[in-house]
């Protein structure tokens, strides 16, 4: 188990991460963008790192959303939702039906997630380039729509992610947990 804390543009994330075959997290994240919030989640994969769920809840002045997104170990994407107040933007959740292909989830603003294709294929480790359907979920709104990506190993601990027009070149450290992440996050400490 790994206590991690990224500081971030806009904020800041702690999670408590255990990595097996399979990772398991829970984090707290605050932020400012679109308006200022408050994000719990709670993270779990099937063995080689495929999405299993994801919990989310976030919460600011007068509205609270919460996430329930499952990934069945026959690749079926399901979700349940709350919403409550007023928050400008999409409602959470959003059609499961697109995502069957996908194996993962990204969970925006969390460089934690970026981790988890870059593990199952050692990416971080080993040459290659891989395209990628992701459940990516909008915070702090908890739309869930499909993203394509693309991971390409640079060297060692280096990986390019890319999606639709944006591009960074992600740090890994020695556990394959995105160290850096340029405009988005760093992580701090051991």
């Amino acid at each position: 188990m790994r206590g991690l804390v990224w500081t971030k543009d806009e904020g800041a994330e702690y999670a408590e991460v255990n990595l097996a075959s399979e990772l398991t997290a829970v984090g707290v994240a605050i932020g400012t963008d679109p308006v200022p919030y408050r994000l719990e989640y709670t993270l779990r994969t099937f063995p080689g790192y495929v999405t299993e769920l994801l919990c989310v809840r976030a919460h600011g002045a007068g509205w609270h959303r919460a996430l329930d997104l499952r990934r069945s170990a026959h690749g079926t994407w399901s979700c349940e939702t709350k919403a409550e107040g007023d928050l400008e933007g999409p409602p959470p959740g959003g059609d499961m039906n697109v995502l069957n292909d996908a194996l993962d989830c990204d969970l925006g603003l969390s460089p934690l997630t970026n981790s988890m294709p870059v593990l199952r294929h050692g990416l971080n480790n080993c040459e290659g380039r891989m395209d990628f359907v992701m459940a990516w979920v909008r915070v702090p709104h908890l739309q869930v729509t499909r993203e394509a990506q693309r991971y390409t190993h640079l060297g060692p601990g280096s990986v390019r992610f890319e999606s639709e027009g944006f591009s960074a070149d992600l740090a890994f450290d020695h556990d394959g947990i995105v160290a850096d992440y340029p405009g988005l996050a760093k992580l701090i400490g051991p």
